[in-house]
């Protein structure tokens, strides 16, 4: 799995990823990239993009679906990372109707605080 010549020029994630934008990282390996959302929604709220450009959840593909997969594993090393023994959630927007604002597919880890069994 590599990301060489698979991350955007345009694209906001693919540059935090570059390093040209400053994030605040939490955690990172081959395949992830995540980082503090910079307008969180619950006191625990983090990013996980994969390293690979995939605009969102719509185009998901056999041939990429191992990023979306190593997005996961890190999904469970940040809960455990992070204290989040009580419970998170994972969301991911996919297309305008649905909120996504950008058109990177990303995972949202929510926690800190309870929710109630509706959407957000």
């Amino acid at each position: 799995m590599s990301a060489s010549n698979c991350l955007k020029d345009d694209c906001l994630f693919c540059r935090i990823i570059k390093g040209e934008i400053p994030s605040t990282l939490v955690y990172q390996d081959d395949c992830t990239y995540a980082f503090r959302d910079i307008n969180p929604q619950a006191p625990t709220h983090i990013l996980v993009i994969p390293k690979n450009h995939i605009d969102s959840c719509a185009d998901i593909s056999e041939e990429n679906s191992e990023w979306v997969a190593g997005c996961f594993v890190s999904i469970a090393k940040i809960a455990a990372s992070e204290g989040l023994e009580k419970g998170f959630r994972v969301i991911s927007n996919s297309g305008e109707d649905a909120g996504q604002t950008v058109k990177h597919l990303h995972f949202h880890i929510l926690a800190g605080t309870k929710m109630d069994e509706g959407l957000i």
